[in-house]
């Protein structure tokens, strides 16, 4: 790593990369490799024809030489571009149990980045706020796969708002070739900020939306007055929380926020797994990625 860290900081992605290792090893990789194929399938060898092969595989040439039939074996192009898009607004600073969102996209991030690694993809990232924060094109290796996480850590934004749009066209404009794009946010935007864009790289890409939350995004417990400051603007209400018909109206306004950002992502055609802060994201994300096999093999 080019860049100095202090002991702290190596130690978190230490500490990341082990766990996330760990998992990926155990149930991770295997999920994301059986559904995310190579672009086609690629000439590999030939071999003695056997019983039962197709005979639209005997390989002519080869048979006419030798006298004996033999037949062309295909492997699967297994090389694939992922592309790690990551929110990094000062919402995502924010977190009511055991952790901020911050450190569960790292996390989140850090597990795409090693089961790319493992299945030998090439991974890359972009972090956005309502600005262009870093771009490190995809490539291969451990060494560029370790950046990755120790940037997905340790990024600091230069401004606190959200662009989900601006990080859309960034991909757009940049990706040459069709790419698995994971696009890690809390979406706390109007979808109509966004959706243009978003539907255009659901053309160009294969786009899964890992929308984080927290619990007190949904409802809110009871409470009394209190202030509340957006991590964005910096604007502070005060509210009084204690009454049942103002948490009832917060839910409502909350689930029909979540509606408006699930029919969005549906109308781009893009997957979306919510994950919430105080749930085990790995199973949310190997059943993803298992109801997304069924569902291509039907």
């Amino acid at each position: 790593m080019n860049m100095k860290l202090d002991s702290a900081t190596l130690n978190r992605i230490r500490l990341i990369e082990l766990r996330t290792r760990r998992l990926v090893n155990d149930s991770f990789a295997g999920a994301y490799h059986s559904v995310f194929k190579g672009q086609g399938m690629t000439f590999d060898s030939v071999r003695a024809y056997e019983p039962g092969d197709d005979v639209r595989s005997i390989d002519w040439n080869v048979t006419a030489r030798t006298g004996e039939p033999f037949v062309k074996r295909y492997v699967e192009e297994r090389e694939l571009t992922v592309m790690l898009a990551l929110d990094t607004s000062a919402s995502i600073q924010f977190g009511t149990v055991r952790k901020q969102k911050r450190e569960l996209v790292a996390e989140l991030g850090a597990a795409l980045t090693l089961s790319a690694l493992a299945n030998n993809d090439r991974v890359g990232l972009l972090i956005f706020s309502d600005r262009l924060e870093r771009f490190i094109p995809p490539r291969k290796g451990r060494n560029h796969a370790l950046r990755l996480i120790r940037d997905l850590l340790t990024a600091k934004p230069s401004s606190t708002g959200t662009d989900l749009s601006l990080g859309l066209r960034a991909l757009n404009r940049t990706l040459r070739r069709r790419a698995i794009v994971f696009l890690l946010s809390d979406f706390l935007a109007p979808v109509e900020d966004y959706e243009t864009e978003l539907v255009a790289t659901g053309r160009r890409h294969d786009v899964i939306a890992l929308a984080v939350r927290d619990p007190l995004e949904r409802a809110w417990p009871t409470g009394a007055l209190i202030g509340l400051r957006d991590a964005e603007t910096g604007s502070v209400a005060w509210i009084d929380t204690s009454g049942a018909d103002w948490r009832k109206r917060y839910a409502q306004q909350a689930e029909r926020f979540m509606q408006a950002r699930r029919a969005a992502l549906a109308r781009a055609q893009v997957d979306c797994v919510e994950i919430d802060l105080d749930s085990d994201y790995v199973a949310a994300l190997v059943c993803f990625f298992q109801r997304r096999e069924r569902r291509l093999r039907a």
